[in-house]
Protein backbone atom coordinates (compact mmCIF):
# COMPACT_ATOMS: atom_id res chain seq x y z
CA UNK A 1 0.00 0.00 0.00
CA UNK A 2 1.24 3.49 -0.81
CA UNK A 3 1.80 5.23 2.51
CA UNK A 4 2.88 8.65 1.25
CA UNK A 5 0.73 11.59 2.37
CA UNK A 6 -2.18 12.24 0.02
CA UNK A 7 -1.28 15.80 -0.87
CA UNK A 8 2.26 14.82 -1.90
CA UNK A 9 0.99 12.45 -4.54
CA UNK A 10 2.51 12.80 -7.97
CA UNK A 11 0.42 9.99 -9.40
CA UNK A 12 -2.31 12.02 -11.04
CA UNK A 13 -5.01 12.75 -11.57
CA UNK A 14 -6.18 12.81 -7.97
CA UNK A 15 -9.90 13.19 -7.15
CA UNK A 16 -10.54 15.51 -4.21
CA UNK A 17 -14.29 15.02 -3.97
CA UNK A 18 -17.25 13.57 -5.83
CA UNK A 19 -20.91 14.60 -5.91
CA UNK A 20 -24.18 13.43 -7.51
CA UNK A 21 -26.65 15.74 -9.22
CA UNK A 22 -30.24 16.03 -7.97
CA UNK A 23 -31.70 12.99 -9.77
CA UNK A 24 -28.49 10.89 -9.52
CA UNK A 25 -28.24 10.66 -13.32
CA UNK A 26 -24.72 12.16 -13.33
CA UNK A 27 -21.85 12.65 -10.94
CA UNK A 28 -19.07 15.21 -10.90
CA UNK A 29 -15.49 14.69 -9.78
CA UNK A 30 -13.39 17.60 -8.48
CA UNK A 31 -9.67 17.21 -9.23
CA UNK A 32 -6.36 18.89 -8.49
CA UNK A 33 -6.43 20.14 -12.09
CA UNK A 34 -10.12 20.74 -12.88
CA UNK A 35 -13.31 18.70 -12.93
CA UNK A 36 -15.04 15.89 -14.81
CA UNK A 37 -18.62 14.74 -15.28
CA UNK A 38 -19.71 11.11 -15.70
CA UNK A 39 -22.90 9.23 -16.46
CA UNK A 40 -24.03 7.53 -13.25
CA UNK A 41 -25.61 4.60 -15.10
CA UNK A 42 -22.63 3.65 -17.26
CA UNK A 43 -19.73 5.57 -15.66
CA UNK A 44 -18.88 6.94 -19.12
CA UNK A 45 -17.11 10.29 -19.05
CA UNK A 46 -19.21 13.15 -20.46
CA UNK A 47 -17.13 16.24 -19.66
CA UNK A 48 -13.45 16.80 -18.79
CA UNK A 49 -12.21 20.30 -18.02
CA UNK A 50 -8.68 21.35 -17.11
CA UNK A 51 -8.87 24.76 -15.43
CA UNK A 52 -5.28 25.21 -14.29
CA UNK A 53 -5.80 24.63 -10.59
CA UNK A 54 -7.51 22.57 -7.91
CA UNK A 55 -11.30 22.29 -7.44
CA UNK A 56 -12.38 21.24 -3.94
CA UNK A 57 -16.01 20.54 -4.81
CA UNK A 58 -18.09 20.64 -7.99
CA UNK A 59 -21.90 20.59 -7.79
CA UNK A 60 -23.96 20.15 -10.95
CA UNK A 61 -27.19 22.03 -11.64
CA UNK A 62 -29.27 19.07 -12.81
CA UNK A 63 -28.18 18.14 -16.32
CA UNK A 64 -27.57 21.74 -17.39
CA UNK A 65 -24.22 23.28 -18.28
CA UNK A 66 -24.00 25.13 -14.96
CA UNK A 67 -21.70 23.80 -12.22
CA UNK A 68 -20.95 25.41 -8.85
CA UNK A 69 -17.20 25.29 -8.16
CA UNK A 70 -15.12 25.95 -5.05
CA UNK A 71 -11.33 26.00 -5.16
CA UNK A 72 -9.37 23.39 -3.22
CA UNK A 73 -6.32 21.17 -3.04
CA UNK A 74 -2.62 22.06 -3.14
CA UNK A 75 -2.99 24.86 -5.69
CA UNK A 76 -6.64 26.03 -5.72
CA UNK A 77 -7.93 27.56 -8.93
CA UNK A 78 -10.29 29.85 -6.98
CA UNK A 79 -10.26 31.27 -3.44
CA UNK A 80 -11.98 28.96 -0.97
CA UNK A 81 -14.25 31.77 0.25
CA UNK A 82 -15.87 32.13 -3.18
CA UNK A 83 -18.47 30.12 -5.09
CA UNK A 84 -18.07 30.23 -8.86
CA UNK A 85 -21.08 29.41 -11.05
CA UNK A 86 -19.38 27.96 -14.12
CA UNK A 87 -21.12 27.88 -17.52
CA UNK A 88 -19.64 24.90 -19.31
CA UNK A 89 -21.09 25.92 -22.68
CA UNK A 90 -19.04 29.11 -22.71
CA UNK A 91 -16.23 27.91 -20.41
CA UNK A 92 -16.47 31.04 -18.28
CA UNK A 93 -17.64 31.93 -14.77
CA UNK A 94 -21.18 33.29 -15.06
CA UNK A 95 -21.29 34.79 -11.57
CA UNK A 96 -19.43 34.69 -8.24
CA UNK A 97 -20.50 34.78 -4.59
CA UNK A 98 -17.91 35.87 -2.02
CA UNK A 99 -17.95 35.13 1.73
CA UNK A 100 -15.88 36.04 4.78
CA UNK A 101 -14.95 32.42 5.60
CA UNK A 102 -14.20 29.31 3.49
CA UNK A 103 -17.08 27.49 1.81
CA UNK A 104 -17.52 23.90 2.98
CA UNK A 105 -20.06 22.82 0.38
CA UNK A 106 -22.62 23.96 -2.17
CA UNK A 107 -26.03 22.51 -3.05
CA UNK A 108 -27.82 23.62 -6.20
CA UNK A 109 -31.11 23.04 -8.05
CA UNK A 110 -33.02 24.89 -10.76
CA UNK A 111 -34.64 27.11 -8.13
CA UNK A 112 -32.20 27.43 -5.22
CA UNK A 113 -28.54 27.60 -4.24
CA UNK A 114 -27.34 26.67 -0.74
CA UNK A 115 -23.89 27.73 0.47
CA UNK A 116 -22.53 25.95 3.55
CA UNK A 117 -19.77 27.45 5.71
CA UNK A 118 -18.38 26.03 8.93
CA UNK A 119 -20.95 27.80 11.14
CA UNK A 120 -23.45 29.20 8.66
CA UNK A 121 -25.85 28.18 5.89
CA UNK A 122 -26.97 30.69 3.26
CA UNK A 123 -30.08 30.12 1.17
CA UNK A 124 -30.35 31.82 -2.24
CA UNK A 125 -32.73 31.87 -5.16
CA UNK A 126 -30.95 30.49 -8.21
CA UNK A 127 -30.58 33.52 -10.44
CA UNK A 128 -27.67 35.31 -12.13
CA UNK A 129 -26.60 36.75 -9.77
CA UNK A 130 -28.15 34.61 -6.98
CA UNK A 131 -30.62 36.40 -4.69
CA UNK A 132 -30.19 35.83 -0.95
CA UNK A 133 -33.28 34.58 0.87
CA UNK A 134 -31.93 34.06 4.39
CA UNK A 135 -29.07 32.60 6.39
CA UNK A 136 -28.77 30.63 9.63
CA UNK A 137 -26.00 29.98 12.12
CA UNK A 138 -25.15 26.33 12.70
CA UNK A 139 -23.06 24.15 14.96
CA UNK A 140 -19.63 23.25 13.54
CA UNK A 141 -20.27 21.64 10.17
CA UNK A 142 -16.91 20.76 8.56
CA UNK A 143 -18.49 18.08 6.36
CA UNK A 144 -20.81 20.62 4.81
CA UNK A 145 -23.89 18.59 5.75
CA UNK A 146 -26.89 19.94 3.85
CA UNK A 147 -29.67 18.26 1.85
CA UNK A 148 -31.62 20.24 -0.73
CA UNK A 149 -34.95 18.80 -1.84
CA UNK A 150 -37.63 20.18 -4.14
CA UNK A 151 -39.13 22.34 -1.39
CA UNK A 152 -37.03 21.70 1.74
CA UNK A 153 -33.50 22.31 2.99
CA UNK A 154 -32.11 20.23 5.87
CA UNK A 155 -28.92 21.20 7.73
CA UNK A 156 -27.47 21.19 11.26
CA UNK A 157 -29.03 23.56 13.77
CA UNK A 158 -27.21 25.78 16.27
CA UNK A 159 -27.33 23.08 18.94
CA UNK A 160 -25.14 19.98 18.56
CA UNK A 161 -27.11 17.03 17.12
CA UNK A 162 -30.00 19.24 16.00
CA UNK A 163 -31.47 19.28 12.47
CA UNK A 164 -33.05 22.43 11.07
CA UNK A 165 -35.49 22.25 8.15
CA UNK A 166 -36.40 25.27 6.05
CA UNK A 167 -39.49 25.23 3.82
CA UNK A 168 -38.52 26.98 0.57
CA UNK A 169 -42.15 27.74 -0.28
CA UNK A 170 -43.38 29.17 3.01
CA UNK A 171 -40.21 30.13 4.88
CA UNK A 172 -41.31 28.05 7.86
CA UNK A 173 -38.57 26.56 10.05
CA UNK A 174 -38.76 23.22 11.88
CA UNK A 175 -36.27 21.75 14.34
CA UNK A 176 -35.57 18.09 15.15
CA UNK A 177 -33.48 17.25 18.26
CA UNK A 178 -32.06 14.23 16.45
CA UNK A 179 -28.94 13.25 18.45
CA UNK A 180 -26.90 14.19 21.52
CA UNK A 181 -23.59 14.15 19.61
CA UNK A 182 -22.65 16.03 16.40
CA UNK A 183 -24.35 15.04 13.17
CA UNK A 184 -22.36 12.99 10.67
CA UNK A 185 -24.90 12.33 7.89
CA UNK A 186 -28.31 13.52 6.64
CA UNK A 187 -30.78 12.43 3.97
CA UNK A 188 -34.14 13.62 2.63
CA UNK A 189 -36.61 11.38 0.87
CA UNK A 190 -37.44 12.33 -2.71
CA UNK A 191 -40.93 13.59 -1.85
CA UNK A 192 -39.63 15.37 1.26
CA UNK A 193 -41.75 13.56 3.84
CA UNK A 194 -38.89 11.80 5.67
CA UNK A 195 -35.50 12.73 7.11
CA UNK A 196 -32.76 10.26 8.07
CA UNK A 197 -29.99 11.21 10.50
CA UNK A 198 -26.80 9.72 11.92
CA UNK A 199 -24.42 11.10 14.53
CA UNK A 200 -20.67 10.71 15.06
CA UNK A 201 -21.40 7.64 17.17
CA UNK A 202 -22.59 5.88 14.03
CA UNK A 203 -24.45 3.03 15.70
CA UNK A 204 -28.06 4.25 15.35
CA UNK A 205 -29.77 5.80 12.32
CA UNK A 206 -32.97 7.66 13.11
CA UNK A 207 -35.92 8.23 10.81
CA UNK A 208 -38.17 11.29 11.16
CA UNK A 209 -41.38 12.38 9.50
CA UNK A 210 -41.75 15.83 7.97
CA UNK A 211 -43.37 18.29 8.56
CA UNK A 212 -44.54 16.76 11.86
CA UNK A 213 -40.89 16.10 12.94
CA UNK A 214 -41.92 13.00 14.89
CA UNK A 215 -39.61 10.00 15.13
CA UNK A 216 -40.73 7.11 12.94
CA UNK A 217 -38.04 4.52 13.64
CA UNK A 218 -34.54 3.72 14.81
CA UNK A 219 -32.26 1.40 12.87
CA UNK A 220 -29.12 -0.19 14.29
CA UNK A 221 -26.14 -0.21 11.95
CA UNK A 222 -24.03 -2.06 14.52
CA UNK A 223 -22.84 -2.11 18.13
CA UNK A 224 -19.38 -0.60 17.68
CA UNK A 225 -18.97 3.08 16.66
CA UNK A 226 -18.37 3.96 13.00
CA UNK A 227 -18.13 6.99 10.74
CA UNK A 228 -21.29 7.08 8.62
CA UNK A 229 -20.28 8.19 5.13
CA UNK A 230 -23.68 8.53 3.46
CA UNK A 231 -27.44 8.01 3.84
CA UNK A 232 -29.83 7.79 0.90
CA UNK A 233 -33.51 6.93 0.45
CA UNK A 234 -34.60 4.84 -2.52
CA UNK A 235 -36.71 6.77 -5.10
CA UNK A 236 -39.95 5.28 -3.71
CA UNK A 237 -38.90 5.96 -0.11
CA UNK A 238 -39.32 2.31 0.89
CA UNK A 239 -35.63 1.64 1.60
CA UNK A 240 -32.73 3.49 3.21
CA UNK A 241 -29.10 2.80 2.26
CA UNK A 242 -26.21 3.45 4.66
CA UNK A 243 -22.42 3.31 4.18
CA UNK A 244 -19.70 3.60 6.81
CA UNK A 245 -15.94 3.38 7.28
CA UNK A 246 -16.44 -0.33 7.98
CA UNK A 247 -16.61 -0.66 4.16
CA UNK A 248 -20.15 -1.99 4.48
CA UNK A 249 -23.35 -1.05 2.67
CA UNK A 250 -26.52 -1.66 4.69
CA UNK A 251 -30.12 -1.65 3.42
CA UNK A 252 -33.02 -0.98 5.80
CA UNK A 253 -36.69 -1.46 4.95
CA UNK A 254 -38.32 1.85 5.83
CA UNK A 255 -41.88 0.57 5.56
CA UNK A 256 -41.27 -2.21 8.08
CA UNK A 257 -39.52 -0.96 11.19
CA UNK A 258 -40.04 -4.23 13.10
CA UNK A 259 -39.46 -7.81 11.92
CA UNK A 260 -42.61 -9.84 11.32
CA UNK A 261 -41.55 -12.40 13.94
CA UNK A 262 -38.53 -13.33 16.03
CA UNK A 263 -37.36 -15.93 13.49
CA UNK A 264 -36.57 -13.10 11.07
CA UNK A 265 -34.67 -11.06 13.65
CA UNK A 266 -30.86 -11.11 13.86
CA UNK A 267 -31.00 -12.43 17.43
CA UNK A 268 -34.03 -14.71 16.97
CA UNK A 269 -36.05 -15.36 20.13
CA UNK A 270 -33.65 -13.18 22.18
CA UNK A 271 -35.23 -10.13 20.53
CA UNK A 272 -38.38 -10.83 22.56
CA UNK A 273 -36.70 -11.40 25.92
CA UNK A 274 -37.31 -8.47 28.30
CA UNK A 275 -34.50 -6.68 30.20
CA UNK A 276 -31.78 -7.65 27.74
CA UNK A 277 -29.69 -4.76 26.29
CA UNK A 278 -31.52 -2.93 23.53
CA UNK A 279 -29.18 -4.15 20.77
CA UNK A 280 -30.89 -7.55 21.07
CA UNK A 281 -34.28 -6.07 20.12
CA UNK A 282 -33.24 -3.29 17.73
CA UNK A 283 -34.04 -3.34 14.04
CA UNK A 284 -31.01 -4.45 12.03
CA UNK A 285 -30.35 -4.17 8.27
CA UNK A 286 -32.44 -6.25 5.91
CA UNK A 287 -29.35 -6.82 3.77
CA UNK A 288 -25.65 -5.90 3.86
CA UNK A 289 -22.66 -6.20 1.55
CA UNK A 290 -19.03 -5.06 1.47
CA UNK A 291 -17.89 -2.25 -0.84
CA UNK A 292 -14.37 -1.11 -1.75
CA UNK A 293 -13.19 2.17 -0.21
CA UNK A 294 -10.10 2.03 -2.43
CA UNK A 295 -6.43 1.57 -1.68
CA UNK A 296 -5.49 4.87 -0.04
CA UNK A 297 -2.55 6.19 2.01
CA UNK A 298 -2.64 5.46 5.72
CA UNK A 299 -2.89 9.19 6.42
CA UNK A 300 -6.54 8.99 5.38
CA UNK A 301 -8.14 7.32 8.34
CA UNK A 302 -10.50 7.13 11.30
CA UNK A 303 -9.15 10.29 12.95
CA UNK A 304 -11.52 12.18 10.66
CA UNK A 305 -14.63 10.61 12.24
CA UNK A 306 -15.10 13.65 14.43
CA UNK A 307 -16.96 16.71 13.18
CA UNK A 308 -14.89 18.75 15.63
CA UNK A 309 -11.72 18.21 13.59
CA UNK A 310 -11.32 20.50 10.61
CA UNK A 311 -7.77 19.76 9.42
CA UNK A 312 -7.23 18.22 6.01
CA UNK A 313 -7.32 19.11 2.34
CA UNK A 314 -8.31 22.78 1.84
CA UNK A 315 -11.65 23.33 0.13
CA UNK A 316 -12.80 19.70 0.36
CA UNK A 317 -15.90 18.78 2.42
CA UNK A 318 -14.64 17.03 5.56
CA UNK A 319 -11.04 17.70 4.59
CA UNK A 320 -10.59 14.20 3.11
CA UNK A 321 -11.53 12.60 -0.21
CA UNK A 322 -15.19 11.57 -0.48
CA UNK A 323 -15.86 7.92 0.35
CA UNK A 324 -19.01 5.79 0.28
CA UNK A 325 -21.25 8.37 -1.42
CA UNK A 326 -24.64 6.76 -2.13
CA UNK A 327 -27.01 7.26 -5.03
CA UNK A 328 -30.01 5.27 -6.30
CA UNK A 329 -30.49 4.77 -10.05
CA UNK A 330 -33.85 3.11 -9.36
CA UNK A 331 -35.50 1.14 -6.56
CA UNK A 332 -33.29 -1.88 -7.26
CA UNK A 333 -29.95 -0.31 -8.19
CA UNK A 334 -27.51 1.51 -5.91
CA UNK A 335 -24.28 3.35 -6.69
CA UNK A 336 -21.36 3.92 -4.33
CA UNK A 337 -18.83 6.55 -5.35
CA UNK A 338 -15.42 7.35 -3.93
CA UNK A 339 -12.70 9.92 -4.53
CA UNK A 340 -8.97 9.82 -3.73
CA UNK A 341 -6.05 8.17 -5.49
CA UNK A 342 -8.13 5.03 -6.06
CA UNK A 343 -11.37 6.69 -7.24
CA UNK A 344 -14.10 4.07 -7.74
CA UNK A 345 -17.63 3.67 -9.10
CA UNK A 346 -19.51 0.60 -7.85
CA UNK A 347 -23.01 -0.61 -8.70
CA UNK A 348 -25.11 -2.99 -6.61
CA UNK A 349 -28.43 -4.69 -7.35
CA UNK A 350 -31.12 -5.59 -4.83
CA UNK A 351 -32.57 -9.02 -5.59
CA UNK A 352 -34.86 -11.53 -3.89
CA UNK A 353 -33.49 -15.03 -3.34
CA UNK A 354 -35.78 -17.62 -4.90
CA UNK A 355 -35.23 -20.26 -2.23
CA UNK A 356 -35.61 -18.14 0.89
CA UNK A 357 -37.42 -15.02 -0.32
CA UNK A 358 -34.82 -12.93 1.49
CA UNK A 359 -33.59 -9.64 0.10
CA UNK A 360 -29.89 -9.54 -0.77
CA UNK A 361 -27.52 -6.93 -2.24
CA UNK A 362 -25.28 -8.20 -5.02
CA UNK A 363 -22.37 -6.40 -6.76
CA UNK A 364 -23.23 -5.80 -10.43
CA UNK A 365 -20.34 -3.68 -11.72
CA UNK A 366 -17.38 -1.51 -10.78
CA UNK A 367 -14.79 0.74 -12.38
CA UNK A 368 -11.85 2.99 -11.55
CA UNK A 369 -13.48 5.86 -13.36
CA UNK A 370 -10.32 7.85 -14.13
CA UNK A 371 -8.61 4.89 -15.83
CA UNK A 372 -8.25 5.15 -19.58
Amino acid sequence: MNTRPILDSDEGPFVLSVSLNADCSCFSAALETGFRVFSSKTCDQKVAREVGGGIGCAEMLGTTSYIALVGGGKQPKFPQNKVQIWNDQTNVVATTLEFKTPVQRVRITQTHLIVVQLNKVGIYKMKIPPERVTEYETANNPYGLCELGKSTVAFPGRTIGQVKLFDLNTGNVSIIPAHETPLRALALSRNGDMVATASEQGTIIRLWSFPSCTKLAEFRRGVDPAAIFSLAFSPSGTMLAVTSDKSTLHIFDVGSTQPADSKQHKYGFLSKVPLLPRQFSDTYPTASVKFEMGDEPTTWGPHMKSATLGAGIPGVPGGRPTKGLLGWLDDNTILILGAGQDARWERFSIVIEEDTGNKIVAPSGWKRYLDD
